[in-house]
């Protein structure tokens, strides 16, 4: 069924509403050699919000700040109709160890600074950014809800963290009263499915909403990588561009070439491009909420958004889903035995409805 920016849904266990696809503003600034410079960034900010969208997508130290900066001064008319989303965790200044780190300095001092930067009064949506395998989780969790409580952010998430540690914050959370996390950010499209086994089962459990970045493997399901790129002296390295940086990251492998690929080749039959199917895809798993899109061009923003409008056969999906399928692993693939099921239920007949 078409959708449109403006068919809101709830962000987790919340009652916040967000739309479909969100826009993502790490592309705000060139301070990183890439990027859209001011006026372009205006013009995808523009269009989105035209659309309907109002959830953006953001963090304190994004091409050094310009994101966030940008993005407050585009905002500024509309905020009340936006939900801004940013997030804290990496280092602001090097040399500086408590400029970085998910510990209560680094996020009261992070908070401060996004909202200059933003040129508000409050954050819709603070993540965590990164795990830093170090603060203890009730530190993280009670300085978010002193926030929260100050009013300087209105819900509370996390990117990044294993699912044993999300879900410990959220038991903790409930426990004691402090705000839940609503939200979790992951890495999930076509050629990384790992957060099906624990953390998108999790997210639906303990009442997160999933808001997967990088639907488009990092730009390799848009059909633009050949068998050739497989070499990496035909990439030139370190020369800034995405090619180089997913060639160094092993990225660009024949398994993700074959992915993209039946991508491709579903693209075709629907008239659409990769782009829109890659993203269709991601945005139609009944365990996501709102994939993030982050086009660097007017041209790139209008193609991601004609996924909201793409509608898959069973024989479809069921191609994508078998070229880019993942084993689940220990414990989960011996529980979905029909061997495990019938030691648990016997010739019973029982209905899940989760």
């Amino acid at each position: 069924m078409s959708l449109t920016l403006d068919t809101y849904r709830l962000l987790g266990r919340s009652g916040l509403r967000v739309s479909p696809l969100a826009l993502g503003a790490a592309t705000f600034g060139t301070e990183w050699g890439w990027g859209a410079g001011q006026d372009e960034a205006r013009k995808l900010f523009d269009l989105y919000v035209e659309r309907g969208g109002n959830f953006i997508d953001t963090a304190n130290t994004y091409t050094d700040g310009s994101s966030e900066r940008l993005l407050g001064e585009f905002a500024r008319a509309g905020r009340e109709s936006l939900v801004l989303a940013t997030k804290y965790t990496t280092l602001r200044r090097p040399g500086d160890p408590n400029s970085g780190g998910s510990h209560r300095k680094s996020l009261f001092a992070s908070v401060e600074a996004s909202l200059r930067q933003l040129d508000t009064d409050y954050i819709d949506l603070l993540y965590l950014h990164v795990w830093d395998f170090t603060t203890p989780v009730e530190e993280i969790l009670r300085g978010m809800d002193d926030l929260v409580r100050q009013g300087k952010i209105l819900y509370v998430a996390i990117s990044n963290a294993p699912a044993w540690q999300v879900s410990r914050m959220q038991t903790i959370a409930d426990l004691r009263g402090w705000s839940p996390l609503v939200a979790l950010q992951i890495e999930y499209n076509l050629i990384e499915r790992t957060g099906e086994r624990d953390l998108i089962p999790m997210a639906r459990e303990m009442g997160l909403g999933v808001v997967p970045y990088s639907p488009l493997g990092g730009g390799v399901l848009t059909g633009t990588y050949s068998r050739s790129d497989l070499t990496p002296a035909n990439i030139a390295p370190g020369d800034g561009t995405r090619k180089s940086f997913n060639s160094a990251s092993g990225t660009i492998t024949e398994r993700n070439l074959a992915i993209a690929d039946a991508v491709g080749e579903v693209a075709a039959e629907l008239g659409s491009t990769p782009a829109q199917v890659a993203l269709a895809w991601t945005l139609r798993n009944p365990g996501v909420t709102t994939p993030i899109v982050g086009a660097r061009t007017l041209a790139q923003l209008e193609d991601n958004l004609g996924a909201l409008e793409i509608d898959f056969t069973a024989a479809q999906l069921a191609r994508l889903d078998e070229t880019s399928a993942i084993g689940l692993g220990f414990p989960h693939a011996m529980l979905a035995s029909d061997r495990m099921r019938a030691v648990t239920a016997g010739d019973l007949k029982i209905e899940t409805r989760r």
